[in-house]
């Protein structure tokens, strides 16, 4: 179940022919860490890989574990994309709410994000095709620290990035 079906660097490393080749219609994305660093700040190129995937007619829309309803409602507004925010991944209820935005199949959705234990833990229990990728900022929190230790090991075991 933590065993992602792909692993990138960076989002913007998934080019949409990844996607096609997938038979991939749609994809949830991941926040923090994924599309943006801890201080908020947008991963260079990212806006640029919304709208090629939007060319290519995948849909997007986000995901994100936070509850900082604003931080999420802004980023999704800026690249013209659906989001939801608390979605408590691994747990389905957040997931299911994006895929019901998306309109699309689980078979036909890839869910993005750069952590085992929520996002390629939430994705592989919905049958969606789990991506996983690198955070690009350190963790601040304790806790987070920790668990990204235990990722860390989890991820060698694996083979993964």
């Amino acid at each position: 179940m933590l065993r992602p079906k792909a692993c990138f660097e960076k989002i913007t490393d998934i080019k949409p022919h990844f996607f096609k080749e997938n038979n991939i219609k749609a994809v949830i994305v991941d926040v923090d860490n994924t599309l943006i660093d801890l201080d908020r700040k947008p991963l260079e190129n990212i806006e640029e890989w919304i709208e090629n995937l939007k060319k290519e007619n995948i849909k997007i829309c986000i995901a994100s574990n936070s509850v900082k309803k604003e931080k999420i409602m802004n980023l999704a507004n800026k690249l013209d994309i659906p989001y939801v925010y608390g979605s408590m991944k691994p747990f389905a209820r957040g997931l299911k709410r994006a895929i019901k935005i998306i309109g699309e199949k689980e078979e036909n959705i890839a869910e993005v994000g750069d952590q085992l234990f929520t996002d390629v833990l939430g994705a592989n229990r919905l049958s969606l095709f789990s991506i996983l990728t690198k955070p690009f900022s350190p963790e601040k929190h304790r806790i987070s620290k920790l668990k990204r230790k235990v990722e860390q090991i989890c991820i060698k075991k694996m083979n993964l990035l």
